[in-house]
């Protein structure tokens, strides 16, 4: 029998740094320490619903080769480099991983909100002269983190800073790429637009929903993708190559579906035929390919409701499907998603941590994987003006 195993370029370097279930035995907190770097991490709760916990980075198996950064090999002095990581309130976790990553510490930066709900920012320490990097998704609520970012971008150009990068894990709006109908606005473009007057230089964004998105920018976009951290999970199951086949939820998501399936053992594919009626309402029609007595990867860029990914599990099922897995970068999870999810549709559901998941939304199918290693090493080689043109960083999409 022929073993589940992913493209070379992948597995030598896989983005993701897998979390395992919490121990209750382990501490409260954990001393990270990798190359002479220390970090200070605060674990999660211990939630045994599928919660992750902080990654462990040592030298020989959490942190790849690949992604080993060659900024790593000598502590790193704050105040001696040029480069400035800040955090927004979306995502702060995901900032704090990256930053230990790269070894640096998270930028100090003060933000509040006013009684009327107006937001206040402002810089605690110099960036004059600094290439600065502003972690902010504008996931859910994308209007208050969307707002939030600019200000961050307008506090940082005042201030003199020599580059902006907004650091966009989760690009919202930007399912509003094309006018499907008439008298409908193009919001993505509208959000680059604002994004580029309020002052960045740089977006660096992951797994935008369609590739058209970075035509919007009037700015170089490094746009990345998340699929080899999920790939790379999947290589380490013991999941039989012959009995996989690769689904695409909906013929718009082929292309994406295609390479997925290429890199996971050159897998076959399958696609579910819908059509939408409205605006998070979807209708299974059939089912193009065989998955009679296999296991189903289902590959989307993101779940906002689940309607779409529950309604092709049920038609994988009714087709003799044996398994059925969901594997997502970006996780929305508008209700009634969570109810679809664990209804017990899916072996398991595998996503990436670009939006942040709030406690109650945790279900024991659920499996969150980071994104740090990928953002942070993309960071670094943007900073250096590296291209990730050559092998082995090709995947890092970097130009």
């Amino acid at each position: 029998m022929a073993s589940l195993t992913c493209s070379p370029s992948y597995l030598s370097g896989g983005y993701s740094v897998r979390f395992p279930c919490c121990s209750s035995n382990e501490p409260a907190s954990r001393l990270l320490v990798h190359n002479g770097i220390r970090c200070n991490v605060v674990e999660p709760l211990n939630i045994h619903n599928g919660k992750p916990c902080i990654p462990h980075i040592n030298n020989e198996h959490s942190v790849p080769s690949f992604l080993t950064s060659t900024h790593l090999h000598s502590p790193i002095n704050k105040h001696d480099t040029r480069l400035r990581i800040f955090s927004g309130t979306a995502n702060p976790a995901l900032s704090q991983e990256i930053a230990c990553y790269m070894g640096l510490e998270l930028g100090k930066i003060k933000i509040k909100r006013f009684a009327d709900g107006e937001i206040y920012v402002q810089l605690q320490e110099s960036v004059r002269g600094c290439d600065v990097y502003l972690v902010q998704p504008t996931c859910p609520p994308a209007n208050e983190n969307l707002m939030e970012l600019l200000i961050m971008i307008d506090a940082c150009r005042r201030a003199s800073a020599k580059n902006i990068t907004a650091v966009i894990p989760y690009f919202g709006y930007a399912r509003a790429d094309r006018k499907t109908q008439g008298r409908e606005s193009i919001a993505a473009k509208l959000v680059a637009n604002l994004i580029t007057e309020a002052g960045a230089n740089r977006v660096l964004a992951c797994d935008l929903h369609s590739g058209q998105s970075m035509g919007y920018f009037d700015i170089p976009v490094d746009h990345v993708y998340g699929q080899p951290v999920i790939l790379d999970y999947l290589a380490s199951k013991t999941i039989c190559s012959d009995d996989l086949v690769v689904v695409s939820p909906d013929v718009g998501g082929v292309a994406r579906a295609r390479a997925f399936a290429k890199k996971l053992s050159d897998a076959p594919l399958a696609i579910v035929d819908k059509r939408r009626h409205a605006h998070n309402v979807s209708e299974v029609m059939n089912l193009i390919g065989d998955v009679k007595g296999k296991v189903a990867v289902m590959v989307d860029d993101m779940i906002d409701t689940a309607g779409t990914i529950a309604k092709g599990a049920e038609l994988l099922h009714q087709e003799g499907a044996r398994e059925v897995y969901a594997c997502s970068t970006h996780a929305v999870f508008s209700p009634p998603a969570i109810e679809r999810l664990s209804s017990g549709l899916f072996q398991e559901v595998i996503i990436t941590n670009t939006i942040p998941m709030c406690e109650q939304n945790y279900f024991p199918q659920l499996t969150v994987l980071s994104v740090a290693n990928l953002l942070g090493e993309t960071i670094w080689r943007v900073h250096d003006d590296c291209s990730g043109g050559y092998e082995p960083y090709s995947s890092l999409g970097i130009d």
